[in-house]
């Protein structure tokens, strides 16, 4: 006879996936089924993978859809108490979310309202946010819109990537599990209707989303940059023809024509308001390096 309430499905997938199912397993949750994602090899996986997680536990696991109709029977027979999802990439549909007897819920990479939908870390950082968080939340059909059950604020400090950012996203997702998961064997979790008025949703971005603006002001640069950073593609200018990536900057005060070089060592740029330090940058199908190597006084204008 099992504990009450304790028999799971799990979708799941990268870092918060692995982190919070360590949390469940610890907890001594009974994971009838995962359902992951084959790692696609146009990405690079610098993440943990649930897929090993799951094979180390012995783990039932499946990486096709949980909404194709196989898939649906089969977490009908499973009869879950609860569903999970963490970075699941999938839509999951609502007839999916209606099986668990106990609710479906979701590990989202914000502190909801705010930041709904997609790649939200980045989303933060490029937008300047001085903080967000994690949220785990009822799923209901329209994305990110559930009760919430508890959530964890962190900071976004200046310097930050979305990759430092998004460590600190997955520390607490995996705190607001641990927190969680016990009160929701029990039925005693809350349950705050979202206000989603107080946030916006927003959408998957594309490496050419990463296309840098010089008219922008140096800090909205600079956190565009700071928010596709490694190991995402990168922000993306061109200069002589040839497209670089910038992968760290900072922004210092000057004044300078949007775009324009004003010295090279160090690489100082103009922007719409500020300058900007270019500290790192690759030049198409070459290594990253040194911003302060470019010394060709023929180069004038960024793109």
């Amino acid at each position: 006879m099992g504990l009450k309430n304790n028999r799971l499905v799990v979708c799941a997938y990268h870092n918060v996936g692995y982190r919070c199912i360590e949390e469940l397993l610890r907890q001594g949750a009974d994971i009838s089924l995962i359902f992951t994602h084959e790692d696609s090899p146009t990405e690079q996986i610098w993440f943990a993978s649930v897929r090993e997680l799951a094979e180390r536990n012995g783990i039932p696991y499946l990486t096709t859809d949980i909404s194709l109709p196989e898939n649906v029977e089969k977490v009908r027979e499973i009869a879950p108490d609860f569903m999970f999802s963490f970075y699941y990439r999938n839509m999951i549909r609502s007839e999916v979310l209606a099986i668990p007897k106990q609710g479906a819920l979701n590990l989202h990479g914000s502190y909801l309202p705010k930041y709904r939908g997609r790649v939200p870390v980045n989303w933060a950082v490029i937008n300047g946010e001085t903080e967000t968080g994690a949220t785990l939340h009822y799923m209901v059909e329209k994305p990110d819109a559930g009760d919430i059950v508890d959530q964890e604020k962190v900071p976004i400090l200046f310097e930050d990537t979305a990759h430092d950012v998004f460590g600190k996203v997955t520390d607490v997702a995996a705190l607001v599990m641990a927190r969680s998961w016990p009160l929701l064997k029990e039925g005693r979790a809350a349950r705050i209707p979202m206000d989603l008025k107080a946030g916006s949703y927003f959408g998957g971005r594309k490496p050419a989303d990463g296309r840098i603006d010089w008219s922008q002001r140096a800090v909205q640069i600079y956190n565009l940059i700071r928010g596709v950073t490694h190991p995402y593609p990168g922000a993306f200018t061109h200069l002589n023809g040839r497209r670089v990536i910038i992968w760290s900057s900072r922004p210092i005060e000057g004044t300078g024509e949007p775009g324009h070089v004003l010295s090279y060592n160090p690489l100082v740029v103009g922007t719409g308001e500020g300058l900007l330090e270019i500290r790192s940058l690759q030049f198409e199908g070459e290594e990253e390096q040194s911003a302060n190597r470019i010394m060709n006084e023929t180069v004038l204008h960024f793109e």
